[in-house]
């Protein structure tokens, strides 16, 4: 089934009743009362379809769930709280305990990377930062400290690097190690990461399957192997997404393909105009010839290169960089990405705010980079409204 099929009808009510309603409904039932004891039993210990708590499940986040497995090609999911809470349930789900390193892609959102760096590390996992756009490199720290994991973004936030996930699939299975995807800037629509070898994918909900600004939350998907597990985790630690947003998620992912599609389509040209205005010192787009893993990104993003550009002002400074943010009128400047409306981010001031500058500058996030995430407006609104603030800026 295509994807924009799928998206419309994955997770519909099916039989039952006489008369089945068109769309999931919100179902705010804390409990649910079974034929009889021993069916309760069953439900509770996962071994039978049903719910019982909504702490453990509800209608609406199955819903939402099934859908998302459809898209995604899972075999299990469970919607989280918000994209960070996925992040965190994600890494409890291979089984990190004290004394086990972690990699994580050194070009990680920055929460990931704090998390792994605080949290985590307070715990006695020793977090270890690697480029994951050099496969030589993965390989050799993959030997070197045997993982029991890697988390990477195959579209890296915020320069847009690529990190070829097939062939990083591979080495970590060759070395023992579980890889976990965050798949939140590429969606189901540009890449399915499970059917490329990685064990477990994550989404922040928030962005780009919500998709209009109104709902947070994350999810996790994986193969059967970790269902038990990843029912468990969820439940233990208390983070299930509410019915209210689940619905909202569920509608937002009937329109992702078409979205997707005028995202991507907005955000290859508005990098390629951006490449000859005045002010602009570097543009990072996967689409644009020039980008250095063009040829990758070719082959593994087939059907478009994301809704996701960034740019470096040439004066180089947060100043001009507020400046330019202060002029805009349709672009909004949000901390958030994904949704219907144009919007930029600062990642010094917010997305990276959590790295130090030194780092940040030594990943090449400097501090004339901006983060925009091309709206499904008119091409010719977004582009007026950035060059009337490139002017202002400069």
């Amino acid at each position: 089934m295509s994807i924009f099929t799928a998206a419309v009808h994955a997770g519909r009510p099916e039989g039952g009743d006489p008369s089945i309603p068109s769309v999931p409904g919100i179902d705010l039932a804390v409990s649910f009362r079974a034929a009889d004891a021993a069916t309760l039993h069953t439900i509770l210990a996962g071994e039978a379809p049903g719910f019982s708590y909504s702490r453990y499940g509800s209608p609406t986040n199955a819903a939402l769930e099934a859908a998302l497995c459809a898209l995604e090609g899972a075999a299990t999911a469970r919607a989280c709280a918000s994209g960070m809470a996925a992040i965190h349930v994600a890494l409890l789900l291979t089984g990190l305990e004290a004394g086990d390193t972690l990699l994580v892609a050194q070009e990680s959102y920055g929460a990931t990377f704090a998390l792994a760096d605080t949290v985590l590390r307070r715990l006695g996992v020793r977090p270890i930062f690697v480029d994951a756009t050099d496969q030589a490199a993965l390989g050799a720290a993959l030997a070197e400290h045997q993982p029991r994991a890697l988390i990477v973004e195959p579209i890296s936030n915020p320069l847009l690097h690529l990190c070829d996930v097939e062939a990083t699939a591979r080495l970590c299975h060759e070395h023992g190690a579980q890889l976990i995807v965050d798949a939140t800037f590429a969606t189901p629509y540009l890449l399915r990461p499970l059917a490329q070898g990685a064990d477990i994918v994550l989404h922040s909900l928030t962005k780009y399957i919500g998709g209009h600004d109104d709902v947070l939350g994350g999810v996790v998907l994986a193969s059967e192997r970790y269902a038990a597990d990843l029912r468990s985790l969820t439940i233990l630690t208390g983070g299930l997404l509410d019915p209210h947003a689940a619905y909202l998620a569920l509608r937002g992912l009937r329109t992702l393909p078409l979205r997707m599609r005028e995202h991507c389509s907005n955000a290859a040209e508005v990098a390629a105009w951006l490449t000859a205005q005045p002010g602009i010192a570097a543009v990072h787009y996967p689409g644009l010839p020039a980008h250095p893993q063009h040829d990758l990104a070719r082959r593994m993003l087939p059907v478009g290169f994301g809704g996701m550009v960034a740019f470096d002002l040439a004066a180089g400074n947060e100043a001009a960089v507020l400046r330019f943010l202060d002029a805009l009128r349709l672009v909004l400047p949000v901390t958030t990405l994904g949704g219907v409306a144009s919007q930029i981010l600062y990642p010094a001031m917010s997305s990276h705010r959590a790295l130090p500058p030194d780092h940040r500058r030594a990943l090449g996030i400097g501090d004339g980079l901006v983060r925009l995430s091309a709206g499904i407006e008119d091409l010719s609104d977004i582009k007026a409204d950035l060059a009337g603030a490139l002017a202002a800026a400069s």
